[in-house]
């Protein structure tokens, strides 16, 4: 992890089909965004290992919040957020979509990283714009390259392994 929390390492939770983002495709995310995301808002779907929202509070987000559904991963969320102090990390249980759809928060960075195969950007798809910001930019990994998801063009790519990634904004319609 990069930041004030640099070299941190965080405990993965036994969960099968969990991936965390490898360390060169989140140092590219991170190159691409910023080194700083000083006052932003994040969103990252599918938590995990938390890897992403830490990573975004460590570089200075305002605000990070986390959405797992999985105990175990939600158990290593918490034990993580008290072990690097992160007050400004909200850890919310619950599916994905639903968050979406409930939630009154606005984001100017959303990281999806859903599990491959299971078609879960498209179900995210509509209720994304409800959360990001119209200048906001929408992070994605996915099992194939993605030119856009719906609204939101591809505009920076990057391929490791098995893990196609993209850096997105919403088109001018």
């Amino acid at each position: 992890m990069g930041g004030t929390w640099r070299s941190r390492l965080l405990d993965v939770a036994a969960v099968e089909g969990l991936r965390p983002t490898p360390d060169r495709v989140r140092e590219t995310l991170f190159n691409w965004l910023g080194q700083r995301l000083d006052g932003l808002r994040c969103l990252d779907l599918f938590a995990g290992t938390g890897i992403l929202g830490f990573e975004a509070a460590s570089r200075g987000a305002e605000a990070v919040t986390l959405v797992e559904q999985n105990p175990r991963a939600l158990d290593a969320l918490h034990k993580a957020a008290i072990t690097l102090q992160a007050s400004q990390v909200e850890i919310v249980r619950g599916d994905a979509v639903k968050f979406l759809q409930n939630t009154t928060a606005r984001f100017d960075v959303v990281f999806l990283d859903p599990p491959y195969h299971q078609g879960w950007l498209d179900r995210l798809e509509p209720w994304l714009d409800r959360v990001l910001d119209k200048d906001g930019w929408l992070y994605a990994e996915a099992e194939t390259p993605l030119d856009r998801l719906g609204k939101w063009q591809t505009l920076k790519q990057g391929h490791a392994g098995l893990v196609h990634y993209h850096l997105m904004q919403r088109a001018d319609e």
